[in-house]
């Protein structure tokens, strides 16, 4: 497959990245186990009426996409793609509460309708008016790597020249309650967390949304080509090295033409093994990671891109990232490597544009 770029980057998450100096102004998240977003005033972009009516997710994302076309300056994208974990999940607890509250009967639709995970494709698309194709992935930890996928394959076979191309995902009380019950979010009593070297399970729980435009040509704007995804759903610690080896091999590169590779320590010591193996491949490389920023959630990997996106473009990487010493003077292949619990692997290979 060719090369696409990734012509605009917008991120809403628990830092406050829709504002200037992002790379300057990160901080570390890990003394609380459930971070939520840094939310903007929705009134600026939706009608009052309206935003009653959307769940968490569907207005994270309807400004995150509005910040990525307008970057982009695009009006209508060829196509919608986005990708969540757990969907409109404030919508579907919403529903099921209905159905027990009323014994099955006299159910209103309209919670049914918002809790389907396509409604954040659809709701972008309504307020676009744009009839194109619209498609949602629902693939746990690597449903933004199926969609920029989807999208490379939508500009290679012509369909389409620019794609709007999303990741998105909600905290709900019920849902966080049941994580915190099955040991999925970390006890109060391992905080703060230690990314890095964690002895304790668990992880410290985010939310957000994140949103491209990816365009077949280069722009004056790009921040990247979008060179190569992998994805698999299950990988052993011992085949780490073959999973990394063999993607880099496909593209014409080693371990020592990758200027910086990203991965997703989460402080969860039980799935960060895997980080820790990939970590030995790279010793010439900046070695960075993410999640004591975001939080671990089902598509913290938009978070990933968008900073190796900034990292990109403004030839930087901020200390709070580092995890070695290693300082490049330019920055041209960064990777990034993400899973959730030890399922659901990517890979992603990012270069200037």
């Amino acid at each position: 497959m060719s090369a696409v770029y990734i012509n605009s980057a917008s991120c809403i998450s628990v830092q406050d990245t829709l504002n200037d100096n992002i790379l300057q102004n990160l901080t570390v998240k890990n003394s609380s186990n459930i971070i939520k977003a840094i939310e903007p005033n929705y009134k600026e972009f939706i009608p009052p009426a309206m935003i009653r009516r959307m769940s968490k997710t569907v207005k994270m994302s309807s400004v995150a996409s509005h910040y990525a076309l307008k970057e982009a300056e695009i009006e209508k994208p060829d196509a919608i793609i986005v990708g969540t974990g757990m969907g409109c999940s404030q919508d579907s607890e919403k529903f099921l509460k209905n159905v027990i509250d009323n014994h099955e009967e006299f159910l209103t639709p309209t919670f049914f309708i918002q809790s389907t995970h396509n409604t954040v494709a659809g709701q972008i698309a309504l307020g676009l008016q744009c009839h194109a194709y619209n498609f949602t992935y629902v693939n746990t930890s690597s449903s933004l790597e199926f969609s920029l996928l989807d999208a490379q394959l939508q500009i290679n076979d012509g369909e389409a020249e620019n794609v709007l191309v999303g990741s998105t995902d909600e905290q709900t009380d019920r849902t966080m309650e049941l994580y915190c019950l099955n040991n999925t979010i970390k006890k109060e009593a391992d905080l703060p967390a230690d990314y890095l070297h964690s002895t304790t399970n668990g992880v410290i729980w985010g939310e957000g949304a994140s949103f491209f435009v990816i365009g077949k040509d280069k722009t004056e704007n790009s921040y990247a080509k979008l060179k190569n995804i992998q994805i698999s759903n299950k990988v052993e610690l011992n085949e780490v090295k073959d999973f990394i080896q063999n993607f880099l091999v496909q593209n014409n590169l080693s371990t020592h033409d990758i200027d910086a590779v990203i991965l997703g320590f989460s402080g969860d010591a039980q799935s960060d093994m895997y980080y820790t193996k990939a970590m030995n491949l790279f010793p010439d490389s900046a070695q960075l990671y993410y999640k004591h920023l975001s939080g671990e959630f089902n598509t913290a990997s938009g978070f990933s891109t968008f900073m190796a996106c900034h990292i990109l473009k403004e030839q930087q990487i901020p200390e709070i990232m580092m995890i070695n010493a290693e300082k490049k003077e330019s920055i041209k292949n960064i990777l990034l490597y993400n899973h959730l619990a030890g399922d659901d692997h990517s890979l992603m290979l990012l270069e200037k544009a």
